[in-house]
């Protein structure tokens, strides 16, 4: 093969490889491959495009290539199976016209060392090409539920769709107008956020440095309209500025924003890897007088959140925040970051969606109940938690807080909305649930917890 684009197909192919092999990251392996390939700008985007497509689409991809195939796609070996899905994804959600998706993928075959299976890729691509992509969920999902409908269309597993209909109030028979939103939303590659560190950088001159936009709802957030790599950024290089999404800045500052009697000096950030939430807590605390803590269970993380708080005077422990004791006074503000699913950032994350399975629920909210207890045991009566979580599934949310006021009579579910502005709903019930379709950011969901 010759040519950028070609090196693009490359690199989005050894980005899917290492993604299935070796449980990578997409996220992480990409800016690698890109680099060791000297690509960048408009060939550098469409092997992002290619890779992260192609990982989102991956369950639909499949199901389609099982109509096209001469075999079950289970049994068809993984390298090959990569490229059924690179050229499918080509064929039917871009506009690389279908010759040319066909030819370089075929040529990718070869190059890949794939060559003996050149003619099999020819041949089912050719079929796939047959059908539009919406002709294609038309026919695979003609006997499916209205739900599997959507999951097949927009890329979902059935019980990630059947987790946010729930999430959204959905009941079954109803109105789908805003699930299919809420689908398409999280289908699409999300734009940059930036978050400009209080007392180092203003929003203000954070966007203009960047071209980016002022975020709608947090005063240090910037939108970046278009691409490029932001951490070249010198706000950034400088340490004044960082990525973060504008839903976990809205969860710090909501629980800095949450007025408490008493004193306000001591916080936690009780599971902070990997520190950017910490950072901003960091930088809000110190304009206050008061001091954050923070803990985290793993090694390598605890090393994220001390680059990220460098400049705070943050001290960190590392080990399982479930060891905590509580002290004669008490913390102020805990920030409850709980490990979950991580369902509310699979636009950020595109291979996530097909590696979670509702399998990974249970061991995760009885986790999340454990840590829950642990920060009611560490804050002062009157002091706040914040629970939150990259997730909308009910589990792991507005499930998780009912049980824990069920159980625990002296704990009060405070009102988070007005620490959320203009982001909170009128209709959500004191706790808040931000999503892509509706607020631009991940699907953060937050409830402000006190003890008596």
């Amino acid at each position: 093969m010759t040519g950028l684009a070609d090196k693009a197909r490359q690199v989005a192919f050894d980005t899917l490889i290492a993604v299935a092999q070796d449980e990578a990251y997409a996220n992480l392996v990409l800016p690698h491959l890109l680099d060791a390939a000297g690509l960048s700008g408009r060939d550098a985007a469409l092997a992002t495009e290619l890779g992260y497509g192609t990982l989102r689409a991956t369950g639909t991809l499949d199901a389609i290539l099982d109509r096209c195939s001469s075999r079950p796609v289970a049994d068809i070996e993984l390298g090959v199976l990569i490229l059924l899905r690179l050229g499918s994804y080509q064929l039917l959600k871009t506009r690389i016209p279908s010759h040319a998706a066909v030819a370089t993928t075929v040529d990718l075959a070869r190059a890949t060392g794939n060559g003996r299976a050149a003619g099999f890729v020819n041949a089912v691509l050719r079929r796939v090409c047959a059908q539009d992509f919406d002709a294609w969920c038309d026919l695979v999902g003609a006997q499916a539920s209205p739900l599997g409908r959507l999951a097949l269309r927009y890329s979902h597993p059935g019980w990630i769709v059947a987790a946010f209909a729930e999430a959204l109030s959905i009941e079954s028979g109803s109105e789908l107008t805003e699930l299919e939103t809420a689908l398409a939303a999280d289908d699409e590659r999300p734009s940059t956020h930036l978050v400009a560190w209080p007392g180092r950088v203003t929003a203000a001159e954070l966007a203009e440095q960047s071209g980016g936009d002022l975020g709608p709802y947090s005063p240090y957030a910037v939108r970046l309209t278009s691409g490029g790599e932001p951490r070249s950024l010198p706000a950034i290089v400088e340490h004044r500025a960082a990525v973060q999404d504008e839903g976990s800045q809205l969860s710090a500052l909501a629980l800095a924003g949450i007025a408490i009697e008493g004193p306000d000096e001591r916080w936690l950030d009780l599971c902070a890897g990997p520190g950017g939430k910490a950072a901003l807590l960091a930088a809000l605390a110190a304009e206050r007088g008061a001091r954050l803590s923070a803990n985290e269970l793993h090694e390598h993380r605890a090393e994220l959140v001390a680059r990220a708080v460098n400049g705070w005077d943050v001290p960190i422990t590392v080990g399982d925040a479930r060891a905590l004791q509580a002290d004669d006074r008490g913390i102020d503000r805990i920030l409850l970051d709980a490990p979950c699913t991580g369902l509310g950032a699979l636009r950020r994350r595109p291979e996530a969606r097909w590696r979670k399975s509702p399998a990974d629920l249970d061991e995760l909210v009885e986790l999340q109940s454990d840590l829950l207890q642990v920060a009611l045991r560490l804050i002062r009566p009157g002091g706040v938690v914040a629970y939150v979580t990259c997730s909308p599934h009910p589990a792991e949310t507005t499930r998780q807080i009912q049980q824990l006021l069920a159980d625990r009579p002296d704990v009060q579910l405070l009102d988070a909305r007005p620490a959320f502005g203009s982001a909170a709903s009128a209709t959500e019930d004191r706790t808040v649930q931000l999503w892509p379709h509706r607020h631009g950011t991940d699907a953060m969901f937050f409830a402000a917890l006190t003890r008596r």
